[in-house]
């Protein structure tokens, strides 16, 4: 999700209780989906008497599943874990480091955020061994160790954040037994994409189901589409110039991205409901027509969060499933970007428990203790796949291991006044009818007045 609302108000800076090892949620050395030597390795560091503060955004269900990963860390080395978050962690986290007072490691899910933090030389470098570690263990490692490498002080770039848990965008959202009954088959290209599309058109269906409603955040679900679409039609480096503001949205190579959506969501054929129905019809909502009995749409182009929002009791891989939104086959050179999102693991206050810690990630039963209780996905290609708690989710691992190039949520890149702000109204507007040029000029002009 574009921005994901934290519920809850209270802080929680809660020690993890140090559990008898029959506590532990899956028993070491027994569940063979898990690399327990990893465990065995941990058990030779000794930090006994030392604590360490984790910092981190994850609240909720998800802190439940996190503190159950913190607990191996906890029992193999003897080291005390405190770990707290904040409803409004991304202040909190400035306010601390700026007075002196931050925890060892923060885990954040901005790399504008951690660039500021970087650039006042509020972070500890991990070192370019692990910036070449996340290299050639990620898929697509070398845009992960980009995402993780950041100017200091001085100016100088290093890598200071780990990527750990990803989140993968992208993905198009469809139901098999709707597709069987048609005779659809899942596009594979671009091009066998709009042949699809067109073929549904002639049977009297509607491709698309679209909503760009969210409040006050209305506009963001458009920002993911233009987004994926520059990284099938431009060289990955053309979308950073691009997020950084190095090349205008008024170049022909943003403009045609535009169009391309506007293309989609403004033609009455191809969405259900038709163009005015897109900025109206809540994101939340707008997947629905799925479901529905004969089907609204044969389409949904979202996040992987969004079976949230399914109807009740609805199947993954039964009654929806999904499959990457495909690179364009005339452009072999481009490979299979994935766009998505994810948080990144720094140290802001080192020490042996917080460099010890940061090895930890490196290791694969990091990773799969998360994986084997859901809501998590990585692209660390070392991970037994096995571990996955489900299939839908062990696919969306195999899609960020096998991917060629990784990028980050571009409108989370840019400043907050385009990123979450000219770009989202820009989005709104061209599906009530602006064009793409013109659109383009609005948000442009937008962040030349940014001082």
């Amino acid at each position: 999700m574009k921005k994901v609302l934290l519920l809850g108000v209270a802080l929680a800076a809660l020690a993890l209780n140090a559990p008898a090892q029959a506590e532990l949620k899956f028993k070491p050395g027994e569940d063979p989906r898990f690399h327990w030597a990893n465990y065995e390795d941990l058990k030779k560091v000794d930090l006994k008497g030392e604590t360490l503060s984790i910092f981190g955004p994850w609240r909720g269900e998800d802190e439940a599943l996190v503190r159950n990963v913190l607990e191996y860390f906890q029992e193999a080395t003897g080291v005390e874990i405190k770990y707290s978050s904040s409803e409004n962690y991304e202040q909190q986290i400035v306010i601390d480091t700026q007075a002196g007072s931050p925890p060892n490691i923060a885990v954040l899910p901005q790399p504008g955020l951690i660039q500021d933090l970087a650039s006042k030389g509020l972070l500890t470098p991990l070192g370019d061994a692990t910036g070449k570690w996340v290299a050639e263990n990620y898929g697509a490692g070398q845009s992960w160790a980009a995402l993780g490498t950041y100017k200091g002080k001085d100016g100088k770039s290093d890598f200071y954040a780990l990527p750990y848990k990803a989140d993968v965008k992208g993905l198009i959202w469809y139901s098999p037994d709707n597709f069987k009954e048609a005779g659809y088959t899942v596009p594979k290209s671009q091009e066998e994409l709009a042949t699809l599309e067109q073929k549904i058109i002639a049977d009297g269906g509607k491709p698309w189901c679209i909503g760009l409603g969210s409040g006050g955040a209305t506009g963001w679900p458009a920002t993911d589409w233009v987004e994926d679409i520059m990284l099938r039609t431009q060289a990955p480096e053309v979308y950073d110039k691009w997020v950084t503001n190095q090349i205008p949205f008024t170049d022909p190579a943003v403009v045609n991205a535009i169009d391309i959506f506007a293309k989609i969501a403004t033609d009455d054929k191809m969405v259900d409901g038709g163009a005015k129905a897109v900025a109206a019809t809540d994101f939340r909502d707008s997947p629905k027509g799925l479901f529905t009995v004969p089907p609204k749409c044969y389409m949904h182009h979202q996040a992987s969060f969004i079976p949230s929002f399914f109807p009740e009791g609805t199947k993954l891989g039964q009654d929806a499933d999904f499959f990457l939104y495909p690179p364009y086959a005339s452009k072999p050179e481009l490979g299979t970007p994935v766009e998505g999102a994810g948080t990144l693991v720094m140290i802001t206050k080192d020490s042996k428990a917080a460099r010890a810690f940061i090895e930890f990630l490196k290791m694969p039963l990091a990773h799969e203790l998360w994986m084997a209780q859901g809501s998590f996905v990585t692209p660390f290609k070392a991970v037994n796949k096995d571990a996955y708690a489900s299939d839908a989710l062990k696919r969306q691992g195999e899609i960020l291991a096998n991917a060629t190039t990784f990028r980050f949520d571009g409108s989370d890149l840019m400043p907050g006044k385009i990123g979450a702000g000219a770009f989202w109204t820009g989005m709104v507007d061209l599906v009530g009818g602006k064009s793409a040029q013109d659109v383009a000029t609005d948000i442009q002009k937008a962040w030349d007045a940014i001082k």
